[in-house]
């Protein structure tokens, strides 16, 4: 009893006293964990090229082709041998009970500017991509906001950016796919060969159907700045229809569209709508280097614009891109509430963010099971003609603000397209062959465990993945789900998913999506121990 009784003491005193934990161990301790990374990623650099590629993928078929030579009793279900914690989703998969193939891929294959194409491994980040393309001149069609987000992991999952409305969702932007399947085989999917049923199910698949040793990803043109513009707005129905407007949601139009949108709704009555054009520098425009570690945290940034009104600045491109890295969108201010106090930006803003790496790998049972009734981190695919509808219900679950929202076209491929269902025929932008949607992301502590309420995290997300399914919307599956497998077999369509789990071998050698996606805990039962 005694025990007990300490450990909960402790427990409830690391979580007072939070932000100093955070401060004194976690960003320390982050920040060497990231040179330690850092330096092993730099070794490997040197001691790999792009000339050693097929070799590589040969070592991994070498992989696949013994786990075929061992007695079926003995094999069991494939997988990535990369850590749990390198992974940015929230999930722990439990990789312990599956066999491990190393996927030892880093490098940047080809970049091809007549075709506007770059070929690369699939543990390339985004911070890889970004330094390599933007001095060149180029930057991917889509590209997510954190650095650590590797290129294969996005394929295979999903992601969406500020550019998304004019290009879609981050798979849109995949020219092919390079496989090694169950058999040790290696095949290219793409749209129009052989193999373009393997291509439409690739995205969303989460590593369930082969072992990705290669992609080609669409780039586009860019200049160095970004000119942006912050509007502020007030009054939901406002800001929501301008969102619409800008995004191009409500009807086919020659109108020419911001290259990127954003908004960042503070709360039910207010948010900041960012429009944004490649630039040249202009004389007279302010520049503002927003990713660098003194600077206010860019949501708090974002902010300011609802007290000083319109206006404009110049970001560098690559600052823009990777505008919310330092603060995670927002998430840090829950970790660290004086995190974006001028002082301490000065003194110690360099050690931000803390590495999602190093809190996955510090993160062990006991922590997992209580910072999942304590925090969400979701995002999700809704269509953008139910803005309102989403704020509503999100503020009424989590009491959560800001809201993240970013416009994204989500095109209608047909029938057997793949685990995204077709776009609802209501919402489809007239004269086209799209919908647009949004992300929706919530992200943070819910004010109710703020204020040491009572709060079950499983009913209020079930409540959500059910507004979700309801309107023809998808949940981002790096983040934990609340379904049934019933339930997730109505937001996603796994018909052709199945089939062709069954044509490539994938079904007795990898896990099948639903359990490689679940969370290694049991939500169920800590939503009924939520409840008494």
């Amino acid at each position: 009893m005694f025990a007990m009784a300490l450990k909960a003491r402790l427990i409830q005193w690391l979580e007072d006293h939070r932000s100093l934990v955070v401060v004194l161990f976690c960003l320390p301790a982050s920040f060497l964990f990231e040179l330690l990374l850092q330096t092993r990623n730099t070794l490997r650099r040197w001691m790999s090229s792009p000339h050693g590629h097929d070799g590589r993928v040969a070592e991994i078929q070498r992989q696949v082709q013994n786990w075929n030579k061992l007695p079926p009793s003995e094999r069991k279900l494939l997988c990535t041998s990369r850590p749990n914690w390198l992974s940015l989703s929230t999930t722990f998969f439990q990789k312990h009970l599956h066999h491990q193939v190393a996927l030892p891929l880093y490098d940047i294959l080809v970049l091809d500017e007549q075709n506007m194409t770059v070929r690369v491994e699939p543990m390339v980040t985004i911070g890889d991509i970004t330094e390599f393309l933007i001095p060149k001149g180029y930057s991917l069609a889509v590209t997510i906001e954190l650095t650590d987000a590797t290129l294969g992991g996005l394929a295979f999952g999903t992601g969406m950016s500020t550019h998304s409305h004019k290009v879609g969702l981050y798979h849109e932007t995949i020219t092919s796919y390079e496989v090694v399947l169950a058999d040790g085989s290696l095949v290219t999917a793409t749209a129009d060969n052989e193999h373009s049923d393997l291509y439409k199910t690739l995205a969303w698949s989460h590593g369930s159907l082969g072992f990705l040793v290669a992609l080609t990803l669409k780039i586009v043109k860019i200049k160095p700045f970004i000119r942006i513009k912050y509007t502020p707005v007030r009054g939901q129905k406002n800001y929501c229809d301008q969102l619409r407007e800008l995004s191009g949601a409500n009807e086919k139009s020659p109108k020419v569209f911001p290259d990127y949108i954003e908004g960042t709704v503070f709360s039910k009555d207010e948010a900041v709508i960012m429009t944004g054009e490649y630039s040249d520098y202009i004389p007279g425009v302010t520049v503002n280097h927003a990713s660098q570690w003194h600077k206010p945290w860019f949501y708090k940034h974002v902010e300011s614009f609802l007290k000083k009104g319109e206006k404009e600045e110049l970001i560098p491109l690559r600052d823009y891109l990777l505008r919310h890295n330092r603060a995670i969108f927002w998430v840090v201010e829950d970790m660290i509430s004086f995190g974006n106090n001028p002082l301490f930006r000065l003194f110690f803003g360099w050690l931000l963010p803390p590495k999602p790496a190093f809190l996955k790998f510090t993160t062990t049972p006991g922590v997992r099971a209580y910072t999942f009734t304590k925090q969400t981190f979701q995002d999700i695919v809704l269509p953008i003609k139910e803005l309102e509808n989403q704020i509503n219900i999100s503020a009424d679950l989590f009491e959560k603000y800001p809201l993240l929202v970013y416009p994204c076209k989500i095109i209608d491929h047909g029938p057997s397209s793949g685990q995204l269902r077709r776009p609802q025929a209501k919402y489809l932008v007239p004269g086209t062959n799209y919908a647009m949607y949004n992300d929706l992301g919530i992200y943070g502590v819910p004010e109710k465990v703020k204020q040491k309420k009572k709060y079950n995290p499983v009913d209020a997300m079930r409540k959500m993945e059910k507004f979700t399914r309801d309107v023809g919307g998808y949940s981002f599956l790096y983040a934990d789900i609340f379904m049934t497998k019933e339930e997730f077999e109505v937001m996603f369509d796994l018909s052709l998913y199945e089939e062709v789990r069954k044509k490539y071998g994938a079904v007795g050698a990898f896990p099948h999506l639903y359990d490689k996606v679940k969370p290694e805990i049991d939500v169920f039962a800590i939503g009924e121990e939520n409840n008494i």
